[in-house]
């Protein structure tokens, strides 16, 4: 394997290690946070709280009008440029951007809460609750603009800090809240935590060093236009996407109650446990690092290769662990009432382990700024997946909702390879294709063996199955960095510094 390639896995390496560390000490947090939650309220807590970011998710998603994301864009694009009042001035209109639509947010909320209320819980006597929350959108949208700075000029080691420390300050003030409060504390308990998102992303983006640059409000709206003109298309990918999980919670809601809401939220987030580590810790530094080579067709799909790659071997080993330990991990979790979304979680760990292999296709477009594509295709995508869900949910129950997610993200990986094929040429490289063949040849000997084998040999064989999957994870990461890793962290964390000789 060249230098080079070597050299581009070792940078994924490093800033995966670095984003998916800090997002693991967020999980424990999390996980101390949403422990508090469930054993004070039960699954109708968890279930409540769900509902009210579903409720308010579409109309945060319309406010933001893409405008993080196209953010991460326009600055990693300006910052490749090497024009610091290029960058100055995309900054500059970010925030503004920014502040704005999360203005806009939070008075549509306020403005329909009781209409927002009544639809998501049948009656208004939550619109006080779904007003708090409306504090959200206004703190996420600023955030949201702080954040893609750091995130567009590859500040990893700060934007890690950030949501660090957000997390930590947001779970003390809500445990707090929640304790004192119980149900009534539900919404309070989801501003605290994006309440303290909007202060530590504020301290960090204020350290960046940016030029100093006066931008009229005339120029604003003229200079606002190409970022309005891509944010429309991630607003829209997005509302989609939160409309297609506010359906499905209300599907649920109607055909099983409160509780199997609480029991589908609990077991969708934890579905993404380390899967969602390992994509939201890769594509900190994917995305811009594409964007910055997006029309050099060949490279790209390298780099896409790569990133698959990666992800599969850095993800089998946790989505073994999670479908072998479901129910214990619902358990320690949450609490011993969530341990009947089990199977559930199992099919949607699988649909997760597919995705994390062809997730890098979807930045494709995203690089490419090919708005109008990216709609129809998530919109296409989003017709499939309601469908596919509500026939599982009526043919199997709650557990049929992670068969048709397992269904779509199937369908999904096959219709993105073929797009991406038309758009740059991409083809899977053979490495990529025999990670994915062996991570599914390992997951299927898992499942089998937990249907068919006795009682008393489950976890041991199955911890055997985790063991070698494991070890050949590693064997492979040390082939692409070209390097012994174990050794190599031995020697960065352990080693004694050698004396110096007189």
């Amino acid at each position: 394997m060249s230098k080079t390639s070597q050299k581009s896995y070792g940078q994924i390496l490093k800033s995966t290690a670095l984003i998916g560390g800090t997002q693991l000490c967020n999980l424990a947090i999390g996980m101390l946070r949403v422990k508090v939650l469930a054993l004070l309220l039960g699954p109708s807590g968890i279930g409540l709280a769900g509902m009210y970011q579903a409720a308010t998710g579409m109309i945060a998603t319309l406010a933001g009008m893409g405008i993080g994301s196209a953010g991460v864009r326009q600055i990693a694009e300006a910052s490749a440029s090497g024009d610091a009042s290029r960058v100055a001035r995309t900054v500059a209109l970010l925030r503004r951007a920014s502040a704005i639509s999360g203005v806009i947010g939070m008075a549509l909320v306020l403005f329909l809460a009781k209409p927002l209320a009544q639809t998501t819980f049948g009656t208004d006597r939550y619109a006080t609750g779904v007003a708090l929350v409306s504090l959200t959108l206004l703190f996420g949208g600023i955030s949201a603009g702080q954040t893609a700075l750091l995130q567009g000029l590859r500040r990893l080691k700060d934007l890690a800090a950030c949501n660090l420390l957000g997390s930590i300050f947001g779970t003390m003030a809500s445990i707090t809240l929640v304790y004192f409060l119980r149900e009534r504390g539900v919404a309070a308990f989801l501003v605290a935590v994006s309440g303290f998102g909007i202060l530590t992303s504020w301290w960090y983006a204020r350290k960046v060093r940016i030029e100093a640059v006066h931008l009229p409000w005339r120029e604003t709206f003229r200079e606002a236009r190409p970022l309005l003109g891509l944010g429309a298309s991630f607003l829209a990918t997005g509302l989609i996407g939160a409309g297609i999980t506010y359906l499905i919670r209300i599907l649920i809601i109607h055909h099983l109650g409160m509780e199997a809401v609480g029991l589908f939220t609990a077991s969708s987030t934890l579905s993404l446990l380390y899967i969602g580590v390992v994509i939201n810790a890769m594509g900190a530094d994917f995305y811009p690092r594409l964007t910055s080579i997006a029309n050099r067709h060949q490279e790209v799909n390298e780099l896409v290769n790569q990133q698959a790659e990666m992800g599969i071997l850095l993800s089998l080993p946790g989505l073994l662990g999670t479908l072998l330990l479901a129910p214990w991990v619902m358990r320690i979790f949450y609490s011993a009432e969530f341990v009947a979304a089990a199977d559930l979680i199992r099919w949607q760990i699988l649909g997760m382990g597919l995705r994390v292999a062809c997730w890098p296709l979807g930045y494709i477009l995203l690089a490419k700024g090919m708005g109008k594509a990216l709609v129809t295709i998530e919109a296409i995508s989003s017709l499939i997946e309601i469908g596919v869900i509500f026939l599982g949910l009526r043919l199997w129950g709650l557990e049929g909702c992670g068969i048709g997610f397992l269904v779509f993200v199937t369908m999904a990986t096959i219709n993105m390879t073929l797009v991406s094929r038309h758009i740059t040429g991409f083809r899977w490289a053979k490495k990529s294709v025999a990670a994915l063949l062996t991570s599914i040849g390992f997951t299927c000997a898992l499942l089998l063996e937990l249907r068919f084998a006795p009682e008393n040999l489950k976890l041991p064989v199955g911890f055997a199955l985790v063991a070698a999957a494991a070890a050949w994870c590693l064997s492979q990461l040390n082939r692409v960095l070209g390097t012994d890793l174990l050794s190599a962290m031995r020697e960065r964390f352990f080693s004694r510094p050698k004396a110096e000789t007189p």
